[in-house]
C-alpha cells in the first residue's frame, strides 16, 4: 500500500514522502480501515516539525491523526464493529495519510449515513476541542465572555457557533480585517483586529476594566501575552497550540502574577480523551453528531488531493486566508 511518511523532523514539504509499505496486520482489539479521506490539520504539520505535544516520532514515522473510512479487517476480541461499515478514524500515533491503517477498535467511531465523508473525515480533533475546551476545561458559564485567539481558523469558527448556542459572549481576535464581516455572521459578539492595538486594551474597552474571565489561545508569544493581560483577576486561560514557537511573557508585569488568581493552563486532546472511560467518549460522540447535524461543529470543506499529491495539499492547508480543510482522499490515484 502508499503511506505517506517523514525520515526527519522538518518543513514538511521538504521531509514528507509517499512510499510502498507493507499491509498492516490489525491484532487483538485493533481494526484495519481503508480510509477513504484524511484531513491536512495543523497538528500534523506541528508534529511533522517536531513541536506537537509530547508525541516523539520514530522514523520513519506516519502521519495524520484523523479521518474517514471502511472497516476492511479485524482483530481477535473486536466485537462491537463489522466489516464494510464506515467509521471516523481517531489515529494516536498517526498513520491516516495511507491507504489503510490499523487503529485500536475503540478509536473508530460508527458514522450514520447523514454525516458526508468530508465531515466524518474531520469528526475528531476541531469537534472534541471545541466541546471540551468550552464545556467542560473551562466551563464557560452562559452569559460570560469568551475570548479566543485564531478566530478565522476552523477550530476559532467552530468556538464562536458553539458559544453563541450556549450563551456565551466571544470576543475574538484575529490578524486581518477582511474575516470581521464573516466571523459576526457568524454569532462573534465582538471582533478584534491585533493591528489596531494592544489586545488587553481592546478587551477592556469592550467588557469593562475588570476584562474577561475566560480565554483559549493557540497562538501564545505576544498575542498569548496580551490575552493573558487581558484576563480578569480570577480568569483562567488556556493554550491548545503554539503557532508562533514564542513563550507567553506572564512575569513581564508584576501587576499580573503578584495579584488576583489568573491561570494558565494547557490543553491537549490527546490527554483528555485518554482519561475519558467508555461512557464520556460515547457522550462525546453523540454531542459531536448532534452540533455536528446542527452545522456548529462542521467543517468547512475545501479543495481534496489524491495521496501523490500531499505536498500541494500540505502547500494549500498552511495557505494565509484559505477557505475550508484542504483532504487527502488516499483511494484516488
Amino acid at each position: 500500500m502508499k503511506a505517506v511518511r517523514f525520515d526527519q523532523y522538518g518543513e514538511p514539504a521538504k521531509v514528507i514522502a509517499v512510499d510502498d509499505v507493507p499491509l498492516p496486520e490489525p491484532g487483538e482489539r485493533e481494526a484495519r480501515v481503508r480510509i477513504t479521506a484524511t484531513p491536512v490539520n495543523p497538528s500534523d504539520l506541528l508534529y511533522v516539525r517536531g513541536v506537537y505535544g509530547g508525541l516523539e516520532a520514530h522514523f520513519p514515522a506516519p502521519i495524520g491523526f484523523e479521518g474517514v473510512g471502511t472497516v476492511d479487517a479485524l482483530g481477535p476480541g473486536v466485537k462491537d464493529l463489522a466489516v464494510g461499515q464506515r467509521v471516523s478514524v481517531m489515529n494516536g500515533t498517526g498513520g491516516n495519510w495511507a491507504e489503510y491503517t490499523v487503529v485500536p477498535a475503540r478509536d473508530l467511531f460508527p458514522m450514520p449515513d447523514d454525516i458526508p465523508d468530508e465531515q466524518a473525515a474531520c469528526f475528531v480533533v476541531n469537534p472534541a476541542s471545541a466541546i471540551i475546551m468550552v464545556r467542560q476545561a473551562l466551563a464557560v458559564p452562559r452569559g460570560e465572555w469568551l475570548l479566543q485567539s485564531a478566530a478565522g481558523s476552523e477550530l476559532g469558527r467552530m468556538i464562536i457557533r458553539l458559544a453563541k448556542r450556549d450563551g456565551i459572549r466571544t470576543l475574538n481576535v484575529i490578524r486581518r480585517r477582511e474575516p470581521v464581516p464573516e466571523l459576526k455572521r457568524l454569532g462573534a459578539d465582538a471582533v478584534i483586529v491585533s493591528t489596531d492595538g494592544p489586545i488587553d486594551e481592546q478587551v477592556r474597552d469592550i467588557v469593562g476594566p475588570e476584562g474577561v474571565k475566560y480565554a483559549i489561545d493557540p497562538v501564545v508569544g505576544e498575542t498569548g501575552t496580551q490575552m493573558f493581560k487581558a484576563l480578569h483577576a480570577e480568569g483562567r486561560m488556556l493554550v491548545y497550540g503554539s503557532l508562533t514557537g514564542e513563550p507567553i511573557r506572564v512575569g513581564e508585569d508584576p501587576r499580573y502574577i503578584l495579584a488576583g488568581r489568573r491561570t494558565l493552563e494547557v490543553f491537549w486532546l490527546p490527554d483528555w480523551l485518554a482519561r475519558m472511560d467508555d461512557t464520556a467518549r460515547e457522550q462525546l460522540v453523540q454531542d459531536i453528531v448532534t452540533l455536528m447535524r446542527e452545522g456548529i461543529v462542521e467543517t468547512s470543506p475545501g479543495s481534496t488531493f489524491p495521496l501523490d499529491e500531499v505536498t500541494t495539499a500540505v502547500a494549500e492547508a498552511e495557505k494565509i486566508g484559505r477557505k475550508g480543510k484542504a483532504l487527502l482522499t488516499p483511494g484516488n490515484r
